[in-house]
């Protein structure tokens, strides 16, 4: 149960994170009213929680090898 819910919050992390730096990028121009739209901040920002987002999927796998 633990490695389930671990693999999942960090996919959505990784997911948040790519929309976010594509966003900032201006590679991803939706929704038209969002203010991370080519703003290069979050493409730092983005990446950052996409990293975490990675981690928190391997401290998954690696609580199902002890479980």
């Amino acid at each position: 149960m633990l490695r389930t819910a671990l693999m999942l919050v960090g996919a959505v992390l990784m997911i948040m994170g790519m929309f976010f730096t594509l966003q900032g990028a201006g590679v991803i121009m939706w929704p038209a009213d969002s203010f991370m739209l080519a703003d290069r901040g979050w493409v730092t920002k983005g990446l950052m929680i996409a990293l975490a987002g990675a981690a928190v999927i391997l401290i998954g796998r690696r609580a199902g090898k002890n479980a």
